[in-house]
Formats: structure tokens, sequence, C-alpha cells
């Protein structure tokens, strides 16, 4: 049986408008997110990684569209979202959940626990009334939570608390797609260990699939099936997991890879420093956006944009944006 594409992105962009002179005009786009392409398999995590300020976030906020999109269709389920009315996205909102970064931040302060996760239960009228609370006790047994924290506050939480009540959230209204928007990065180290174990465990109870959003490749090899690596509001690489951390085209996935910390004493990894900054994405460069760092760097590279192509033979989903790869790679594979 062919595996179910849940959900297709196609040529999304999201540019923010930047206001200037006496009357207020636009003069310029921040390209935050500028036409990237990829599927989403029925009850796999995709992870979408790279430096911060590489559109990402963005990315993820347009496809639940509560960015608009300036251009592409994101499709879900076999329905174009980005041609919904607000209403009737309103409605798709019970498939499509979120987790946000800061688990203070994205819980109301003055709302009980049990009032946070009841409130989406009364805004898609799923479940009566009578059975809310019910409802929103199961939800945080789910994350590991007590019955009776349901009527306490969110300041009587900690940090690892208060995110496992954001997934309840997420959880409340039994979707099949949630973003993890840079989902454990504001955690400790070993409370995000066992955030990651959570989701990792609710995905097989509850038959999720997750577009996790993040920085760190060291938890991105952790719960990935598949990787997209963007620079620059573009997509630079896809590959599995096992392809891209063995065996990297794009030499930004490359440099990025080479600064995961080796587990073990006295082994290290050759390190690749990037020089320069990464550029504005007001004024992306041209031709590919990753040439004013890269080692490799060729005439070419500064005025073609190179697509997508197949990069290897660990994986016929394995796809890189670079013109020079295949003579990158065996270079340094000797």
């Amino acid at each position: 049986m062919a595996a179910k594409v849940l959900l297709q992105v196609k040529g999304l962009k999201k540019y923010f408008p930047i206001k200037g002179g006496f009357l207020g005009r636009t003069v310029n786009y921040v390209k935050a997110v500028d036409d990237i392409s990829f599927n989403v398999i029925e009850g796999e995590t995709v992870s979408l990684v790279g430096e911060s300020g590489c559109g990402k976030s963005t990315a993820g906020r347009a496809i639940l569209r509560l960015e608009e999109p300036t251009a592409g269709e994101v499709i879900f389920n076999n329905v174009d979202i980005s041609a919904l009315s607000k209403k009737e996205v309103r409605k798709m909102r019970k498939d499509l959940q979120i987790i946000f970064q800061d688990p203070y931040a994205s819980i109301n302060p003055r709302q009980t626990v049990s009032r946070v996760l009841e409130e989406a239960l009364q805004i898609q009228n799923i479940v009566p009334v009578e059975q809310r609370k019910d409802r929103a006790i199961d939800l945080l047994k789910a994350v590991g939570l007590a019955a009776y924290q349901a009527d306490r506050f969110p300041h009587e939480f900690s940090g690892g608390q208060r995110q496992r009540i954001g997934i309840a959230r997420a959880l409340s209204l039994n979707p099949k797609l949630i973003i993890c928007d840079e989902a454990v990065s504001a955690l400790d180290v070993s409370i995000r260990a066992q955030i990651l174990n959570l989701l990792k465990k609710l995905q097989h109870d509850y038959q999720l699939t997750y577009l996790f959003i993040s920085h760190d490749l060291g938890v991105v090899r952790h719960i990935s099936d598949r990787i997209i690596v963007m620079y620059l509001g573009r997509i630079m690489e896809i590959a599995d997991k096992r392809s891209l951390f063995e065996a990297p085209r794009h030499p930004y996935t490359r440099a990025l890879l080479s600064a995961i910390p080796v587990p073990r004493p006295g082994k290290k990894r050759e390190r690749i420093v990037l020089s320069g900054d990464v550029p504005s994405s007001i004024d992306p460069p041209e031709g590919c956006r990753f040439h004013t760092r890269c080692p490799y760097v060729r005439d070419k590279c500064k005025t073609e944009v190179p697509e997508l192509r197949s990069a290897g033979d660990m994986s016929a989903g394995h796809i890189a944006a670079c013109h020079y790869f295949e003579e990158i790679y065996s270079r340094s594979a000797n």
C-alpha cells in the first residue's frame, strides 16, 4: 500500500513588507521564506533545520496560516489550505496544531490548566460541556502530569511541565499533524530528552505526524525520519536521517554537522568554520544563496540558482541544491 502524503507544500513564499517614506509605502520586502516545496508522509516526522533566521519557523506558521503566505500552495489531506476563507481555516484547526517554543509565553497565566485545555474543546465544540473537565484530566495524564494539577495556574509549574501542558493542548482536538516549533530548545538538556521521548510515545499512541522545527541537529537526529535543511529562506538539502548524517551533499549541511559535539572524550570531528555572516534576507545574494560563505564557491554559483536534484545512492529521496556536490563529496571522501 502506497504511503499517503498528508501535507504538500508547493512554492511557498512569505515576504514581510518594509514601509518607508512619509506616506509609509512599501519600499522593500524581507524574503523570510522564498519558494520552498516539500511533502510530509502520514505518520512520519520531518524536521526543518537551519541557522536562526533561515525561515524555518516562518514556514511553519505560514503552513498553519498563522502568517498569511505571500504565494504558493499548502495542501493538507487533499485540501488547499491557502485557498480557504478564515472561517474555513478555523474548522481545519482541529487537524492542524502547533507546539510553541516558549512554554511561559504560550499559556495564558490567568487561566487554570484545565481551562487552558478546555478552551479549544469549547471553540471547536467537539466535546459536551459536562465531559470537558474529564477530557482535560485525561490529556494531562497522557503527557505525564497528575489529575490534581488540573486546577493549578501556569506559574505553579516548571518549564518542562508547562511544555507538557502545551503538548496536551495540541493533542486536545485529536489532530493529524502537529508542528513542533523549537518545542524543546528552551528546556534543560535532561528535560529535553524526556519531552522528546514523550513526543515519540504520543506519536505511536495517537498516530500523529510531526513537522519538527529545530536548529539543533543532535535533537533532530533523535526524532526525525527525514530532514530538510534550510538557508536564507531556501531549501538546500532533503534526505532521510541516515543519508543526511552519513553522506551530506550540500556544503552548508556539512558545516552544520561538523558543529555537533562528539560524545567521546579525546575524539574530535573536523570542524568546518564558515566565513562571514548570513546575508540579509532583504537583499539575498544572486545565484546560490550560500555562495558568499561557501568554501567551494565558483563563478557559476554567483549567477545561477542551483536546482534541487538527486544526490546519491543511499536514498532515492536524497536531493541537494548545489552545482558541484558530486565533486565536493568525492573530494572529501578521499
